[in-house]
């Protein structure tokens, strides 16, 4: 009788428990088929010493308007990605800088706190697994984008009340977490008309005159040289040069071995700004710390007061990711 009793109560329990494919059923109803999203989001990069923690904003209007804005947590450094009518636009507001790109972004580079990134991550894996987790459902995925070489995993933590996502946490190949994001609050169903996704032509929302005179009264930061952190066997720095053109100082690295590449580094001038979208080749890509610049030889971006160039014709774009990931004061030579 006991017996009997026993493989009733596991059979109820199989038939309580959901499939992979039925909980990927329920998101894609209600995932993909909002017309839109606001969303809001911390995410923390875990790969230095110190945690880095950043603030991430989400507009999404379907089928192809994105508007995410990433800024520290004084707000001191904030970065914008716009996708309208007109193209992809990378803003610094506090350069007043915007650039424009040719690109399919994000259609091709997953970014994790986008909901149909995720979803199409979720998707695309075959192999994906699942499991139930408390109030949770945990997908562990495949990432899809620019880091998949160095974060190749991420697990993907869903509420089971409301089918949203609460947490992701994207994993180097040793399964530890290098990048957590955590949503704070995701309202599907909200959309914004285009217009609220055009560039303005002053990122900061300021005159051009009152951008400039902010910058004379800023402190000019200290220029430090950075270096890449990487573990990479026979590669070794070869060269570096300081050069000076009028108030302008630049240091280029020179890194050869089994892998050949320069980096080229000085400070952001805010005081030059550009109220017209100026294009940028390549395609935006996410690095964590700031949006870039990447091309099948080149990467560029600006941080925390500086502007960097990576140029080789040996590393993939997935190599220059982790080496500008890796950039540091503290760095190895």
């Amino acid at each position: 009788m006991l017996f009997v009793l026993a493989m009733m109560i596991m059979v109820l329990s199989a038939c309580g428990a959901e499939s992979k494919e039925d909980v990927l059923k329920k998101l894609s109803n209600k995932w993909v088929d909002a017309k839109g999203y606001e969303l809001t989001a911390e995410m923390s990069i875990l790969t230095g010493q110190d945690p880095r923690v950043y603030d991430v904003e989400v507009w999404h209007t379907k089928p192809d308007f994105y508007k995410v804005k990433v800024s520290d947590a004084n707000a001191e450094n904030t970065q914008m990605i716009v996708r309208n009518t007109e193209g992809v636009f990378v803003v610094t507001p506090a350069l007043n800088k915007t650039y424009k790109f040719q690109s399919n972004w994000p259609a091709e580079n997953s970014q994790a706190y986008l909901i149909g990134s995720l979803a199409q991550d979720i998707k695309k894996d075959k192999s994906s697994t699942f499991k139930e987790e408390g109030n949770n459902y945990v997908f562990e995925t495949k990432t899809t984008n620019n880091h998949k070489n160095m974060l190749p995993s991420q697990k993907i933590y869903i509420d089971k009340k409301t089918l949203l996502p609460k947490e992701v946490s994207i994993l180097n190949e040793n399964k530890e977490e290098q990048i957590h994001i955590k949503f704070k609050q995701v309202s599907l169903g909200k959309t914004h008309a285009a217009g609220e996704y055009k560039i303005d032509s002053t990122p900061t929302g300021k005159t051009e005159g009152d951008t400039v005179e902010a910058s004379a009264e800023m402190d000019n930061p200290e220029f430090e040289t950075h270096y890449p952190v990487i573990q990479w066997d026979n590669v070794h720095l070869i060269d570096e040069k300081v050069m000076n053109a009028e108030d302008d100082k630049q240091v280029v690295l020179t890194f050869s071995g089994d892998k050949e590449f320069t980096i080229i580094q000085q400070l952001s001038d805010p005081s030059v700004s550009s109220t017209i979208p100026v294009f940028a080749p390549g395609d935006p890509v996410d690095l964590g710390v700031a949006i870039g610049a990447v091309t099948d030889q080149s990467l560029s971006w600006e941080q925390d007061g500086m502007s960097f160039f990576i140029a080789s014709s040996t590393l993939s774009k997935e190599e220059m990711i982790e080496v500008a990931a890796s950039m540091t004061i503290a760095g190895l030579k």
